[in-house]
């Protein structure tokens, strides 16, 4: 396991947050500290890339729905990236793939 990196970059649709490694009860406080740091303008898109998640636990699952708010607070939307079939299978079972939208890439957003 890893530890959780995060890498931001802008574009024009709005910011694409890389995120790898663990995202768990240790490393989800910093997941939410830099989504919070980003600045949201209505109609933009908040791209989480999951590609590099090697693991995420209930904690993880709580920072990423911290990340819809602040989305949803700035009248943004938030896509949920290239979701590695583990994190995918458990955004299933609890029901939030009905609250997140999915793309298979960052670039398909």
């Amino acid at each position: 396991m890893s530890p959780l990196s995060l890498t931001h970059r802008d574009t024009a649709a709005g910011p694409v947050l890389l995120v790898a490694g663990e995202l768990d009860f240790v490393h989800a406080a910093e997941l939410r500290r830099q989504v919070e740091g980003l600045v949201l303008h209505a109609g933009q898109c908040l791209v989480l890339d999951l590609s590099g998640v090697e693991f995420c636990d209930s904690t993880g699952i709580t920072a990423l729905l911290a990340a819809r708010q602040h989305a949803l607070a700035a009248e943004a939307e938030v896509v949920l990236a290239a979701v590695p079939a583990h994190l995918e299978r458990i955004l299933t079972i609890v029901g939030l793939v009905q609250v997140f939208t999915l793309r298979a890439t960052a670039e398909d957003t």
